[in-house]
């Protein structure tokens, strides 16, 4: 669960002052830039030695970090793929299982168990499948290398303040490439900060506890700002007129004022409350109503697409039918999606990095684009748009 807590930018910006290790370079020489660093953080040196005596660079690590093809998967795909019937029956059986840990979780933090069990089989297929990569190889590698050293350069103190308090091993410590650890996949600094003893052990442990990791991502949740007892997502049916301008991620309308226009509800949602109307597809595809709680995901994945599916498994955890697929306008392959980017970029907006992912830029260009040139704007690329730019 990539939930990075509020405070990592801080550290981030803090120690980014004057003694910090620097990011390139000789990897031998970064590493006694920890060292530095993590004396100037209150740590012995003898604690740093021992700590760091045997870290080494991953280079499957960073080839891991430059490809993340998920991104390049429509909705329909990646949820297709993550919600199995098998997870969607195992987590009916965690529920039970786990029965009093969500029910705390609920009550202290405001986080229903559904929201809670989608990430946990969607990271790690319910602690089956936590990674098996060296956490502080990991952290130190992604730290060395100049894409985003201030993210995962505090990530590295954070677990070493983990190892003073006896859980988190430098040698033994294992977890997801980028550095998350847990049933769940924290990174160490959210686990130091929020850590929650669920099971009454004395002790935080993501790895091997699973009220531990329930307690400890409602925590992180609700420090994000998630709103208790209001809804994260419904499926809706849309009618063919629909104004589709008005459609996408921060556009909010009342749902009564949704209803109005045509929009119907699969499930259950209050008409007070604000949404706006997601459609990952474009208009002939699944859409859904996404709620203020909707936000609070893209604190834990910043794609899209991941976050869509996890929002949806969840509602599927909480009984809502299978989405309507509908019939949605063929994805762009990855050699047409780069093409648009170059045209859109070259028409003055700002997509980002030309990549070939349908990222949030390149969604509200290609909204602008379609309704310029008098396509249905419902953001969802299509070659006919390529051929009208």
């Amino acid at each position: 669960m990539k939930l990075i807590s509020s405070l990592t930018v801080a550290v981030a910006l803090t120690l980014g002052g004057a003694a910090h290790a620097k990011c390139g370079g000789n990897f031998n020489t970064f590493v006694k830039g920890l060292k530095k660093e993590a004396r100037a953080n209150g740590f012995s040196k003898s604690d740093a030695d021992k700590f760091f005596a045997n870290v080494k660079a991953d280079g499957k690590v960073l080839k891991l970090d430059r490809s993340q093809a998920v991104f390049r998967q429509n909705f329909s795909q990646f949820a297709g793929r993550v919600v199995s019937s098998n997870r969607l029956k195992v987590g009916a059986s965690k529920r039970k299982q786990f029965n009093s840990a969500f029910k705390k979780a609920e009550a202290n933090y405001g986080i229903p168990a559904p929201v809670l069990l989608a990430f946990w089989a969607m990271e790690t297929d319910f602690g089956a499948n936590q990674g098996g990569f060296n956490t502080l190889n990991a952290l130190a590698t992604l730290a060395h290398d100049c894409r985003r050293p201030n993210l995962f350069r505090p990530q590295i103190f954070a677990a070493m303040g983990l190892w003073k308090k006896g859980t988190f091993s430098p040698t033994k410590s294992k977890g997801a490439w980028a550095g998350e650890i847990g049933m769940v996949q924290m990174l160490p600094e959210d686990v130091l900060n929020n850590g929650v003893d669920g099971d009454g052990d004395g002790r935080v442990d993501l790895v091997r506890s699973a009220p531990d990791a329930i307690l400890t991502s409602a925590k992180v949740l609700k420090s994000h700002g998630w709103n208790k007892g209001q809804p994260w997502m419904v499926e809706v049916s849309v009618p063919s007129n629909l104004d589709w301008s008005k459609t996408g991620l921060g556009k909010p309308q009342k749902v009564s004022a949704w209803q109005k226009q045509g929009v119907k509800l699969r499930g259950k949602a209050s008409s007070k409350y604000n949404a706006s109307l997601l459609l990952p597809e474009g208009r002939k595809g699944p859409a859904f109503l996404v709620f203020d709680n909707f936000d609070v995901y893209f604190k834990w994945n910043k794609s899209l697409v991941n976050v869509t599916s996890a929002a949806y498994f969840a509602t599927r955890l909480n009984g809502a039918p299978r989405f309507n697929a509908g019939s949605p306008d063929a994805p762009l392959s990855g050699a047409d999606m780069v093409k648009l980017q170059k045209k859109l970029k070259a028409r003055g907006h700002d997509v980002g990095k030309v990549d070939g992912i349908l990222g949030a830029k390149t969604r509200a260009a290609v909204q602008k684009e379609q309704k310029r040139v008098g396509l249905p704007a419902d953001a969802w690329p299509t070659k006919a748009l390529i051929g009208k730019l």
